[in-house]
């Protein structure tokens, strides 16, 4: 587990909630893996998440992880230990309110147990590349012909 695999991830939604979709970049070493999908209705808080799950879900092997955000929802409620918080609680935030997504928090929070996963905040559309590229295959995702169903989202 000596080696860093760097993740960039973004989620789009075009309207909120609307057609979405995910798009992820990961690198390691020389090698480099592009993902994406889109969802026909769903959130862009959904997407965001689901472009960290689909890059941590593409490991094989237990790794050492530098997770790329643009969404302060996604970098700062795992690096904070709001989502961890909101799991031991039952999924309420410490308002007594349900915390939101918690089918993918929960799949988000088993990925970074199995793998020593860092958070790092990307300022979106600001010109960094990795960043701009997930952003284009989330948007394209959400705007493509073959649209699954989130399940989660209802």
């Amino acid at each position: 587990m000596d080696e860093l695999i760097t993740i960039y991830a973004d989620g789009a939604c075009l309207g909120n909630p609307g057609p979405g979709g995910y798009g992820t970049v990961l690198l390691y070493k020389d090698n480099r893996k592009e993902l994406s999908a889109g969802y026909k209705r769903t959130t862009n808080n959904r997407m965001e998440l689901m472009g960290a799950i689909a890059g941590l879900e593409a490991l094989k092997a237990r790794s050492r992880v530098l997770l790329h955000s643009d969404s302060k929802y996604v970098v700062d409620a795992v690096e904070k230990g709001w989502a961890q918080k909101w799991k031991r609680n039952g999924w309420r935030k410490p308002d007594k309110q349900m915390a939101m997504n918690p089918d993918l928090w929960e799949r988000l929070l088993d990925l970074c147990s199995r793998h020593d996963v860092r958070f790092a905040w990307v300022k979106g559309h600001s010109g960094v590349p990795e960043n701009e590229r997930c952003d284009e295959l989330a948007n394209a995702a959400a705007a493509g012909a073959e649209l699954a169903v989130d399940e989660g989202y209802g």
